[in-house]
């Protein structure tokens, strides 16, 4: 169940001739965005046939060949309890002589030891089962395992294994005995199950339908092992759309949008298969108007994948990225709120840049040592409810993370898990003024900027008049119509404001004016 429940999502998919663009909104609010290249060869949870090239006893590793372009990263923890087991069944599979009838009276190998050698248990030339654990990042190869699963709806498959697990958040003692009754009823031997937060209050039908799907997949990745010679794909994990689906279709959700056609009968048919219930909210974009200006997302994505991103009230982050961590600054900006203390303005602030630091770990899907540098506070209360509310806000968020408490130099460590290369989007444009040559703001931006600028003049400086400066393109966008952007300013901040073109501006370039004719310096 999500945990979420008033919480509105949205997720809104554009698909070109390369990529997939899926982008998760909630209550309107960017929150994820995904690009999945459609020849994209390696993914997450895919299982591929792979072959032992060298031991590496030093790192307790290997490097496995599993037919791509990098070697693939195989350590000793990686391997699995159950390696043994898996590497009998892979040689049994590759010459035909096991099926999935036969799992049942499959004879299962000691586990191994968590404190052993990698050279004990594999050899060059060896070949076994792997999966995908993450995503070629950089000049790294696949980081992978051998320890594989197969996630479903409801549940999740764990061959050579009897367990039975339940998902932790499924607090009642009576629904989890239940879920295991009926789990063990069902599932064949040799076998183990993880149940999934999603399986609470589903029927067995629903269940034993999900555990035949994953069954079936163990099936055709045995079939495809019998007579394999080289390193191949045995079995494609989901495409990103369908996981996400998969794992967080729930009836949070009130909109599905889709812009290609062939995409839309897919995921209608994938709905049908795992929740026919919410099939009336999947939606045909037809509009000519491209469905991310729709839904106001192009705009959002240029706020949002620069490095200083801005907050509201003059609060804005610092965002920087290196090799070993990502950086994140927070600055109060010109916030100052005269009616609290220092200590008071600066919690204030750190609450709200704790809230948009959590959705801008999941947006750009940052992983690794992420180090944040929040405003200092004094107070050991403070700092305590500034943890609280980080944990809060990254508990939304489905990649595995820590959170270390603030120290007393206001920095914040977190760690989150990297699966696959973090999200980026370039928000600059070409400078129509310097042919090139320079860097400039998404000029998308620049209305709500010279209006955040002036909402702090007028209400915080307590400017009585106004006088706005801007590039004759500018101000002809400004007071276009009767009711132009400059009197809907006008009635807004009931304040007198004017807009005069300066054709020495470039297009990007604005300033202030007080009732004098004084320029004002922010």
């Amino acid at each position: 169940m999500d945990e979420i429940t008033n919480t509105n999502k949205e997720l809104i998919i554009s698909a070109d001739v390369s990529e997939v663009n899926i982008v998760l909104l909630e209550d309107k609010q960017l929150v994820e965005l995904h690009k999945e290249q459609k020849n994209n060869s390696i993914s997450v949870g895919d299982v591929y046939l792979g072959r032992i090239k060298k031991i590496l006893p030093g790192l307790n590793a290997a490097f496995v060949d599993i037919g791509s372009r990098k070697d693939a990263f195989l350590h000793y923890l990686d391997l699995g309890p159950q390696v043994l087991s898996l590497r009998k069944f892979t040689k049994l599979a590759e010459s035909g002589d096991i099926t999935l009838l036969d799992m049942d009276k499959f004879e299962m190998e000691k586990d191994i030891s968590k404190s052993g050698k990698i050279s004990d248990i594999l050899t060059v030339g060896d070949r076994i089962p792997v999966q995908i654990a993450k995503e070629p990042i950089n000049t790294k190869g696949p980081r992978i395992s051998s320890d594989i699963s197969f996630a479903g709806r409801y549940i999740v498959l764990v061959p050579f294994s009897n367990r039975i697990s339940v998902s932790q958040k499924i607090r009642s003692s009576e629904e989890r005995r239940r879920l295991k009754l009926l789990i063990q009823s069902i599932k064949p031997n040799n076998f183990g199950v993880i149940i999934r937060t999603v399986a609470e209050g589903k029927k067995v039908a629903e269940l034993d339908a999900d555990l035949k799907s994953l069954l079936k997949k163990w099936e055709t990745m045995t079939e495809v092992m019998n007579g394999s010679k080289n390193p191949c794909k045995l079995i494609s994990e989901l495409d990103r759309t369908s996981v996400m689906l998969r794992d967080l279709l729930n009836e949070s959700f009130n909109g599905i949008y889709v812009d290609d056609a062939n995409l839309y009968e897919e995921i209608k048919s994938y709905i049908n298969t795992i929740a026919p219930q919410k099939k009336d909210i999947l939606k045909f974009h037809k509009s000519k108007e491209h469905i991310f200006t729709t839904f106001d997302i192009d705009k959002q994505i240029a706020s949002l994948f620069g490095r200083v991103v801005t907050i509201r009230n003059g609060v804005y982050l610092v965002i920087e990225h290196t090799e070993a961590m990502h950086v994140i600054d927070v600055n109060s900006g010109h916030r100052v709120n005269k009616e609290q203390s220092q200590e008071e303005n600066a919690l204030s602030v750190n609450l709200e840049a704790a809230v948009e630091i959590a959705r801008q770990l999941r947006l750009r899907d940052m992983g690794g040592i992420i180090i944040v540098d929040f405003i200092d506070m004094q107070n050991a209360e403070n700092r305590k409810q500034l943890f609280n509310k980080l944990k809060e806000e990254m508990s939304k968020d489905r990649a595995r993370h820590s959170i270390l408490p603030a120290s007393k130099f206001g920095l914040i460590q977190i760690t989150r898990q990297r699966v696959r290369p973090e999200t980026e989007v370039t928000v600059q444009e070409e400078c129509p003024t310097c042919r090139g040559t320079g860097k400039i703001k998404s000029s998308s931006l620049l209305i709500d900027e010279i209006e955040n600028n002036m909402r702090y003049l007028l209400l915080d400086q307590n400017e009585k008049s106004i006088t706005v400066q801007v590039h004759p393109f500018i101000h002809a966008y400004l007071t276009k119509g009767f009711f132009s952007i400059r009197r809907k300013w006008q009635w807004k901040y009931s304040k007198k404001i004017i807009v005069k073109a300066s054709r020495h501006f470039h297009i990007m370039q604005y300033n202030f004016l007080n009732k004098n004719g004084e320029e004002i310096l922010l």
